[in-house]
């Protein structure tokens, strides 16, 4: 069977080390580890991952934050990929630095990423990773502190949350969201 796994950034020197960017860091850690190589492709990065059986192609987009729903429909399409075989992972200041939490639909929560993908696909009914990133600035700061770097305190919890981020990614293409929520979603 196969999977899209779709971990959402924005490309650029400038966007690398942010906050909004833990959707390509998920995937780039999962690759390090695994010795699998990204390669520039039509609207993205892409990779192939064997696991259990499956096929997971992991996608980082290259149409910026805000147009994330072509790149995800491309790939759908391409791969032949039903929509309950994705995964997107995003960041989520509504949940506190390093909290994961998986769900099988749901609203874009206000974020602009899974806002162009739920308007492209015309659907909201496909499984999103968030990955709390906390909500640490001031009144009228939210995409300063979005699209700022991490603290050095933040930035030392990143190798766990990167990690059990792409735990997760690998448990819902093995056995489903529903278990995986069971197993991963974080208090």
């Amino acid at each position: 069977m196969s999977y899209l796994i779709v971990g959402l950034g924005n490309i650029g020197f400038e966007y690398a080390d942010t906050r909004h960017n833990i959707g390509f860091m998920v995937l780039d850690a999962w690759a390090q580890a695994s010795n699998t190589i990204f390669v520039s492709s039509r609207y993205g990065s892409v990779a192939e991952y064997r696991f259990k059986g499956n096929k997971l192609i992991l996608l980082k987009p290259s149409t910026y934050m805000n147009l994330s729903g072509k790149a995800v429909n491309y790939w759908l399409q391409k791969e032949k990929i039903p929509l309950e075989n994705m995964l997107v992972i995003v960041d989520d200041l509504s949940l506190p630095l390093g909290t994961i939490r998986m769900r099988k639909q749901g609203s874009d929560g206000g974020h602009n990423g899974l806002k162009d993908i739920c308007e492209t696909l015309g659907s909201t009914a496909y499984t999103r990773l968030r990955i709390g990133i906390g909500d640490n600035f001031s009144k009228g700061r939210q995409i300063d502190y979005v699209l700022g770097s991490w603290s050095d305190d933040e930035r030392k919890m990143l190798p766990d949350i990167l990690t059990k981020a792409a735990e997760a990614s690998k448990s819902f293409a093995a056995i489903g969201p529903d278990r995986t929520m069971n197993l991963f979603n974080t208090k």
